[in-house]
C-alpha cells in the first residue's frame, strides 16, 4: 500500500511539473499576441533546437558504443598479456586479475568517447 502512495505522489509531482510548465508557456504566448508581436518565436527555435538535439543524442550515444567496443578490445589486450589466469593460492602478491582490465579499459574508453562527444557537441552548437 505504501508503494502505491509513493507512486500516485510522484505521478502527481511529475503531473503538476508538467502543468505549470504548458499552462505559463501558454499565457506567454497569449501575452505575446495580445502585444501584437508574432508568436511564431517559439516555433522557429524550438525546430531548431529538436534537430541539433537530436543529433547531439545521436552522436554521443555512437561515440559511447565505439568507447565501449574499444575497452572492450582493450582489455582483451591487456587481459591476454598482462592477466593472471591461475589459481588463487598460488597467485603473486601483485597480480592483477583479468576482469579488471576488462572494466577499468571500458570506462576509461567510454568517458574518453563522451569527452570526445562534448567537444564535437560544442563545434556542433557554434555552427
Amino acid at each position: 500500500m505504501e508503494v502505491a502512495i509513493v507512486f500516485m505522489f510522484l505521478f502527481a509531482v511529475i503531473f503538476g511539473i508538467f502543468y505549470l510548465f504548458y499552462s505559463t508557456r501558454n499565457k506567454e504566448r497569449l501575452a505575446l499576441i495580445e502585444k501584437g508581436v508574432d508568436a511564431k518565436i517559439f516555433m522557429q527555435g524550438e525546430k531548431k533546437r529538436s534537430t541539433l538535439t537530436g543529433r547531439i543524442i545521436i552522436l554521443n550515444l555512437a561515440l559511447l558504443a565505439m568507447g565501449i567496443g574499444v575497452g572492450v578490445l582493450l582489455g582483451a589486450i591487456l587481459s591476454s598479456l598482462f592477466g593472471y589466469s591461475g589459481s588463487w593460492a598460488d597467485r603473486p602478491s601483485n597480480a592483477i586479475d583479468s576482469e579488471v582490465f576488462f572494466i577499468s579499459s571500458i570506462f576509461l574508453c567510454a568517458g574518453g568517447a563522451l569527452l570526445i562527444g562534448f567537444n564535437q557537441t560544442k563545434k556542433l552548437d557554434n555552427e
